[in-house]
């Protein structure tokens, strides 16, 4: 199984390590082109502003958009800006998954923490690093919530998407970098 990292900005190579670790191959990103060959991406953690900017110098955000309609994508913090259909105070980016964003919702970098996460479907007690945080302040119906802190969407799953506030790759459990690659990436197709 093939599954890309967006490699333009961010947490490329902690994402990369942590697909490894889950058996599939790992492939840096920076051209639309190279979507074709892949199962899923991963749209990792950053600074989103950055990102967007990135994105549109490399002229990629319809073809991010366009895979984002048919085939799995998990974005993370940052990531989970660019996905999210809208976003608090900006224009939406790839906008594909039915959920509103609230950037650095959890403060800042100051303001980062760790605690534990029931994630349903993933693990009892994840280990979740917050770093600047967005939040998911709203879902549409179907969109499925997966977890929460202190009252606050923080992963939530839409179809093939999936996103979570927090930073999965900075710690060595691999349970939901496992969840996407297994349950999501080998379905092939939109649910």
């Amino acid at each position: 199984m093939k599954i890309g990292v967006l490699a333009l900005q961010g947490a490329v190579t902690e994402h990369m390590k942590a697909i490894k670790a889950c058996g599939a191959q790992s492939i840096a990103v920076k051209q639309g082109e190279q979507l074709k060959e892949l199962d899923g991406l991963l749209l990792p953690g950053g600074e989103s502003t950055a990102m967007r900017r990135l994105i549109d110098y490399a002229q990629m955000l319809p073809a991010l958009t366009e895979f984002a309609k048919n085939k799995p994508v998990f974005g993370t913090c940052a990531g989970l800006i660019l996905l999210a259909e809208t976003v608090e105070g900006e224009e939406a980016h790839i906008g594909q998954m039915r959920m509103t964003a609230r950037r650095n919702a959890f403060g800042r970098q100051v303001d980062s923490f760790e605690t534990e996460l029931a994630i349903e479907g993933v693990s009892d007690s994840f280990p979740a690093v917050f770093i600047r945080a967005p939040k998911i302040a709203a879902v549409e119906n179907g969109v499925e919530v997966l977890a929460t802190h202190e009252g606050d969407i923080v992963c939530a799953k839409d179809r093939h998407l999936l996103a979570c506030s927090f930073h999965p790759e900075l710690t060595g459990d691999r349970s939901l970098m496992k969840y996407f690659i297994e349950k999501m990436c080998s379905k092939q197709t939109v649910n």
